[in-house]
């Protein structure tokens, strides 16, 4: 059953009880013609009503993905259900926009993770007795309101700052045995080779480019079917290889000149190479200075025989540094393929919501990286190794560890970083409570007998 059309019933038969029975509509029951509970409501907050079946969704999503409620899980899952209705009444009112885009992105992002982590797609698929398109269609809806929440939330505190002096007078008037503790961090130097890609590889994806671009014309295939058929791009095929409007910024500047170039939405665009392979374009729409497009990529596959030919080369450079010829950071500058650290001498980059740093947690690395530095002592250069950047790329590196920091209690000289994202989020954190339980006092809510005496997190909701 649609649950929209379950919440209506549920409500439906809550108001025919108050007037037949005068009882609360807080026990009543949805119930098929046998009797049988199909569902209840257990809470209403403001004009959402909060059924038993979302409480054991969450607490079924909370165990795949390894969450820990704080209390009593029967208390505390429906009243961080309870918060989201508030944050979300309130990320509409506010016209916070989440793209299709993105929650694309989060729904494969889960799916890689619980794949991997139950062994393959046709064991998810019968732990949840779905396949996998299914799963994909119930992730959407919750992984839509997940980011309208955290949109609200992050709009909440986006001007929250803290100075210097508080976070040193924090520090300060902290006890010892409270100070946070910094797990063991590393930096990171790194030197790639990209394989090079054979013509005959190139010419041949070129070839299925042009098949489909004549097929498109031809009107044997719609663009939108080729793309879920054929595409590499995962974010985008499944809607058809639809981009949402998007800035030129956004997009790989050899794409871009092309895309913005389109007038004409029944043209398909020439055949462009950006960093991620080879895309044909088609225009759906444009809208001030963004644009919204359809692509197809086809990403050239990398030979053996090329990975062993770059493997090599990086050996070789690997024993110029070490025999002195050469350093790591001028290798890094000059020889490297990697845009993204050749100017810094291969210094990776951490970056995060609190900013970018040059300190990696051992888990944060690219997992090839890791292995390849984490016996490595400072100073030592790892053996080559290939890995896939986060463009899809196939690439072999060497990795220098330049230098690492053990685990230890956070000093005010070596961690200011880490204790102001400290006091930080503490601040943030008591605007998000005091937001809260302000919402709570101007909103309706009801909730079942049975929750009263929880010990919640927020006071308010029994009145």
């Amino acid at each position: 059953m649609n649950k929209r059309i379950l919440v209506l019933l549920v409500q439906l038969i809550s108001l025919v009880s108050l007037v037949k029975a005068q009882q609360p509509a807080d026990s009543t029951v949805a119930a098929n013609p046998t009797g049988t509970v199909v569902d209840e409501v257990i809470w209403v907050v403001g004009d959402e009503a909060i059924l038993m079946s979302d409480v054991e969704a969450m607490r079924i999503q909370g165990q795949q993905e390894g969450l820990h409620w704080s209390g009593n899980p029967d208390c505390s899952i429906p009243e961080q259900i309870a918060v989201q209705k508030l944050y979300l009444n309130q990320a509409i009112i506010d016209s916070i926009q989440v793209t299709d885009a993105e929650i694309a992105q989060a729904v494969e992002q889960y799916l890689d993770n619980m794949i991997n982590a139950i062994g393959s797609r046709e064991k998810l698929e019968e732990y949840h007795k779905k396949n996998i398109s299914q799963i994909r269609a119930d992730l959407r809806e919750s992984y839509r309101e997940r980011q309208l929440v955290q949109g609200m939330q992050q709009k909440l505190v986006q001007n929250i700052t803290v100075s210097p002096a508080e976070v040193r007078r924090y520090f300060k008037d902290l006890p010892q045995d409270s100070l946070p503790f910094v797990p063991t961090e590393v930096e990171v130097q790194i030197l790639t080779q990209q394989p090079k890609v054979e013509q005959e590889e190139i010419n041949r994806v070129k070839d299925e480019l042009r098949n489909y671009t004549d097929r498109i014309n031809k009107g044997e295939a719609s663009f939108q079917t080729l793309a879920r058929l054929y595409s590499e791009d995962p974010g985008t095929a499944r809607r058809g290889g639809e981009l949402d409007y998007t800035g030129r910024g956004m997009l790989d500047p050899a794409f871009a000149n092309v895309a913005f170039g389109l007038t004409d939405p029944k043209r398909v665009s020439k055949i462009v190479e950006s960093e991620f392979g080879f895309h044909i374009i088609q225009l759906i729409d444009k809208r001030g200075d963004k644009i919204k497009v359809r692509h197809i990529l086809r990403k050239p596959v990398v030979s053996d025989d090329a990975v062993t030919k770059a493997l090599a080369r990086l050996d070789s450079i690997r024993t110029d540094i070490v025999d002195g010829k050469f350093t790591f950071d001028a290798g890094a500058s000059i020889i490297s393929d990697d845009k993204d650290t050749r100017n810094n001498h291969g210094l990776m980059a951490n970056v995060t919501q609190e900013g970018r740093t040059s300190r990696f947690k051992m888990a944060d690395l690219p997992a090839e990286v890791a292995k390849a530095v984490d016996t490595l002592s400072v100073g030592a250069i790892s053996k080559p190794f290939m890995m896939i950047n986060e463009r899809g790329k196939t690439v072999c590196a060497i990795a220098k560890l330049k230098n690492r920091i053990d685990g230890h209690k956070a000093t005010i000289t070596e961690d200011f970083q880490v204790m102001k994202n400290l006091v930080l989020n503490k601040r943030r954190n008591q605007v998000l409570h005091d937001w809260v339980v302000k919402r709570i006092k101007s909103t309706y809510v009801r909730i079942n007998d049975r929750y009263r005496d929880c010990q919640f997190e927020y006071e308010g909701w029994v009145r």
